[in-house]
């Protein structure tokens, strides 16, 4: 058994939907999020830029004695996640890259996948080995999205919305042309665009999410090391670095309910 929270870390509110898969496959367990809100999208900064970014939000987190961090955010897990390593020291590290991968890997059926991430992530080329790992004669299409965070941030995720579907369909076009049947939304944002994605797309592709894949990579990692928690309901603190105000009704679109816990606005240049 250990006590200690799991942190979670995102440049704004996408990695919410891993803290919403970590609460349904470890309901017991206590989760400290941090969102840089001020600062989000990470995707379209520098390296240079990303990976100060990545150390301040690992060390802040660090300071609450977690025993895992899930860092929920493809541009950092693409560009940074060795900074975050560093940082952590012997707390284990979850990037959302590998697990996506081994996922998307197994989903294909005709070896054509697809991924949609910030332009970082799709720069770094992350992605197109960690699938080959898994699946080496995989063919990968790949395709930055810049616009899909602030759209989202901004609620522009349901169907009927002509500037979303307009917009999906501008990016999604090539890889639809190129006949995947699985699609890696490489941005823990993404999963909100689901079904404008999925209606675009067709039923026949499968959509990895990313958030989803690395929250039952660590549960799987928890259990094996008996690093579970007390199996009491699991509590929750959330930190954003803009205001707070109005965090829980975007929050709720990325957990799917109600928030419950405390929300603190907290600066990250000390660390």
């Amino acid at each position: 058994m250990d006590l200690r929270p799991i942190g979670v870390f995102d440049s704004g509110l996408g990695g919410l939907t891993a803290v919403r898969r970590l609460s349904e496959v470890l309901p017991g367990e206590d989760i400290v999020y941090l969102g840089d809100t001020s600062r989000v999208p990470y995707g379209s900064r520098s390296r240079e830029t990303i990976k100060r970014y990545a150390g301040q939000d690992a060390a802040f987190l660090m300071s609450f004695d977690i025993k895992a961090l899930v860092v929920a955010c493809g541009t950092v897990s693409t560009t940074a996640l060795d900074v975050v390593e560093k940082a952590c020291g012997n707390v284990p590290v979850f990037g959302v890259v590998e697990a996506t991968a081994k996922k998307a890997a197994s989903s294909t059926k005709n070896g054509r996948i697809g991924l949609i991430a910030t332009p970082a992530s799709i720069r770094s080329g992350a992605y197109a080995p960690a699938i080959r790992r898994y699946a080496p004669k995989a063919e990968i299409f790949d395709r930055a999205c810049p616009l899909f965070v602030p759209l989202v941030e901004n609620g522009r995720t349901e169907p009927g919305d002509v500037v979303i579907e307009t917009v999906v369909r501008e990016y999604l076009e090539p890889l639809k042309n190129a006949g995947v049947d699985t699609l890696v939304l490489g941005c823990t944002h993404y999963p909100l665009l689901s079904r404008v994605i999925g209606a675009y797309m067709g039923k026949g592709v499968s959509l990895i999410d990313s958030g989803a894949a690395t929250a039952e990579a660590v549960a799987a990692a928890l259990r094996a090391a008996d690093a579970l928690g007390s199996g009491e309901p699991g509590e929750r603190r959330y930190f954003v670095t803009d205001s707070a105000e109005g965090f829980e009704k975007v929050a709720s679109l990325f957990l799917g309910s109600g928030i419950r816990g405390e929300v603190d606005q907290v600066s990250l240049e000390k660390y």
